[in-house]
């Protein structure tokens, strides 16, 4: 049995803080059969959004459509790979006139972001490029929002937790970027791990180490509070005791049911403390390059948390990051008793361990090269890199990449 760990280390003073809304959440195995009574309050036409050959071969997910099919008009939009503003558009375009009651996800993190997107354009019809971050035309998004119902089917990106959709041009000139707004958290969230057994390894074992950077990255960073604390410590010791069983025995359901809770968990973390250099990088790399999120994060943990580390050595050795990545590393190692740079050196023998171990690919595996830094370093995520608990210099970051080249 595994040992009890403090939820969180909270200083003497607690400082002013923010949380955002949570929504209500359904938690087990076998959760599923209460969505058709909760679609129900909102009405009898659902626009279901799920994945394709994913959600078509699976038992319980025909279990579910036909369970909707029998209690509600219903019409079915299928995401493949990572949803794009035209995908949005064209599908809020053909859906608005028949104006569902509700929207609904059953499948994986692109998914769940493509439904946000679609229900919170379906009352306006608005093109989501008015509001996207950065690449769009800067519009204040006022919603409504139709009610969103989501099912995760993978345990990696919290989408379903948090108030963004990431959306993705990919190619020389792409981008990943989010349209937020408190507006555009889902009204109910069912986690059923039984929806996770499916899963394949190679996915299971890249979305379970976005789930980790996620929790790691929020856990360290600058924005960090006591609730997101808490949160975060509570999710990476799932992933502790459930990323490589989750992966190595697919049918375990104690470690779905962990990996999924721990994603979610991380999703409600990032949102409210943010995260750091790991996803400032991942997206111009998902951006220019067809590399998946959870491969991106996987590649660049450990380096990404040594290179902190020895930063904050450098020029802060008082960041209160090193001592929570002692904490970290305790937790992971389950050993109360060694010191801070024992458990930092444990950390770091973990994640470069778990590197190996679930065979995280190498950024020239997807086209990536030297020549490439420049531009990826241009296009950083600024948002993500502000919470960063030391402000890198250029060179750790080309260091960083150059270490998973």
């Amino acid at each position: 049995m595994a040992a009890k760990w403090p939820l969180c280390y909270v200083t003497a003073m607690i400082f002013p803080f923010s949380f955002a809304s949570t929504p209500h959440i359904q938690f087990g195995a076998g959760m599923r059969i209460k969505l058709a009574d909760i679609a129900q309050v909102y009405g009898s036409r659902i626009l279901l959004v799920t994945g394709g050959r994913s959600f078509d071969e699976s038992v319980m997910c025909d279990e579910l459509w036909r369970q909707l099919q029998s209690g509600f008009e219903l019409r079915r939009v299928r995401v493949s790979g990572e949803p794009s503003p035209q995908l949005v558009d064209d599908t809020v375009a053909e859906h608005r006139s028949w104006n569902p009651d509700a929207v609904v996800a059953i499948g994986g993190g692109s998914v769940v972001d493509a439904a946000k997107a679609i229900a919170g354009l379906l009352p306006s019809g608005d093109s989501v490029m008015e509001y996207l971050e950065g690449v769009g035309r800067g519009k204040a998004f006022k919603g409504p929002s139709t009610p969103f119902i989501a099912l995760p089917t993978t345990a990696g990106t919290g989408g379903e937790t948090s108030k963004n959709a990431v959306l993705s041009i990919v190619g020389a000139d792409g981008y990943k970027k989010s349209f937020r707004d408190e507006s555009l958290v889902a009204r109910h969230i069912i986690l059923d791990p039984e929806l996770t057994l499916s899963c394949p390894k190679k996915v299971t074992a890249s979305c379970g180490m976005d789930a980790f950077t996620q929790l790691l990255e929020s856990y360290v960073s600058s924005n960090a509070s006591p609730m997101t604390d808490a949160l975060a410590l509570s999710g990476l010791e799932q992933i502790r005791d459930s990323l490589l069983t989750a992966v190595e025995n697919g049918e375990n359901i104690d470690a779905r049911a962990g990996m999924l809770y721990a994603s979610s968990i991380s999703g409600l973390t990032l949102a409210n403390a943010g995260l750091g250099s790991v996803h400032g990088l991942a997206s111009p790399l998902g951006a220019f390059f067809p590399m998946p999120h959870g491969e991106v994060c996987g590649s660049l943990l450990f380096h990404a948390v040594r290179i902190n580390i020895e930063a904050m050595h450098k020029r802060d050795p008082n960041n209160r990051a090193l001592f929570r990545y002692a904490e970290v590393g305790r937790l992971l190692c389950n050993s109360s008793n060694i010191s801070d740079n024992q458990a930092r050196d444990a950390l770091l023998s973990i994640l470069e361990e778990w590197t190996v171990k679930l065979a995280m690919p190498r950024l020239s595996d997807y086209g990536v090269e030297e020549g490439d830094f420049s531009r990826i370093i241009a296009n950083i995520s600024s948002g993500s890199m502000a919470t960063n608990p030391i402000k890198l210099e250029e060179s750790e970051i080309m260091e960083l990449l150059r270490s998973r080249l």
